[in-house]
């Protein structure tokens, strides 16, 4: 087999994206989607790698109006106070655009790739859009890997208060020093207490990020997708892929109580909840993860 390397801008679903697509010509197609306002790079290299060598086409995306892919500023900066102020009244959250659209992109790009199904793996507001691609595309998705996401039902606890007021602050200022705080702050609020990084391996990875790319009215268009999708429940039980829930057990932003309503809610749905991982990938744990990404994919084709 030969292995393929490729980081390219195509075009699917009338809007320009930059993909990276890394693995054996001829390997299991796996698309991973990233999270809110989260660039390709945020899958660790170490995973994807690993499942390279497990024998996978792994394909990661920019998403729309995040990264190198198409940023859609012409449709406006949303304000978050008010949003969040009707979705906390239960009333209806308009946003410019949605998970199920950023699911047809998803779609869109397999086709660009002229892949006619794929394994999916999702994390966090990209388990998201994977829920919406398995329900609305089912011969599209072979097989499909929830991580740290969540089902939207209102019932369900919700991000811890200090996590919610960081989600939505702001850095103090524009410079790569500031928004390097800033973020670091965040992901360390965030983050797996059992599995903390090196204090200057996080800001090596986030300057790299940031210097990468860094658009936040592109993070709050995305904030705007989430709330105004609401409760997904419905769709769940129309998936008919193997699926496979990972969750830590200490995640403050998505509580491990979301893990449990999703394997409830889909049928055979097999679950792996972590000791000390919170909402991020540490390294440590990305064999792990591979592993369960594989085991997954297996009951699709055996």
């Amino acid at each position: 087999m030969v292995n393929v390397a490729q980081q390219r801008n195509i075009r699917a679903n009338g809007l320009d994206f930059v993909i990276d697509v890394q693995g054996p010509a001829d390997g299991e197609p796996l698309l991973l989607i990233m999270g809110l306002g989260m660039q390709l790079t945020a899958w660790p290299e170490e995973l994807v790698a690993d499942l390279v060598q497990r024998g996978y086409r792994v394909i990661r995306m920019d998403n729309r109006d995040i990264g190198h892919s198409q940023h859609l500023d012409h449709l406006g900066v949303p304000s978050l106070l008010r949003a969040g102020l009707r979705h906390a009244l239960r009333l209806p959250v308009k946003s410019p655009y949605s998970l199920a659209t950023m699911a047809e992109d998803a779609v869109a790009v397999l086709d660009a790739l002229d892949v006619s199904s794929a394994h999916v793996c999702g994390a966090s507001m990209g388990g998201m859009i994977a829920q919406h691609m398995a329900a609305r595309y089912p011969r599209r998705v072979r097989s499909l890997t929830l991580v740290m996401t969540t089902s939207g039902a209102r019932q369900l606890p919700q991000p811890k208060p200090a996590v919610r007021r960081a989600l939505l602050s702001r850095p103090k200022g524009r410079d790569l020093a500031s928004l390097v705080a800033h973020y670091q702050h965040f992901f360390h609020l965030i983050g797996s207490p059992g599995y903390r990084p090196e204090p200057a391996q996080m800001r090596e990875r986030l300057e790299a990020s940031l210097r990468r790319s860094y658009h936040p009215a592109g993070t709050a268009r995305q904030i705007l997708a989430i709330a105004a999708d609401g409760d997904r429940s419905a769709l769940l039980g129309r998936i008919r892929a193997p699926v496979h829930v990972i969750h830590g057990q200490d995640d403050p932003l998505v509580p491990v109580a979301a893990a449990h309503d999703l394997v409830r809610k889909i049928a055979h749905a097999s679950v792996d909840l972590i000791d000390g991982m919170g909402h991020d990938l540490p390294l440590p744990l990305m064999p792990r993860l591979a592993a369960g990404i594989d085991r997954n994919a297996r009951r699709a084709v055996g």
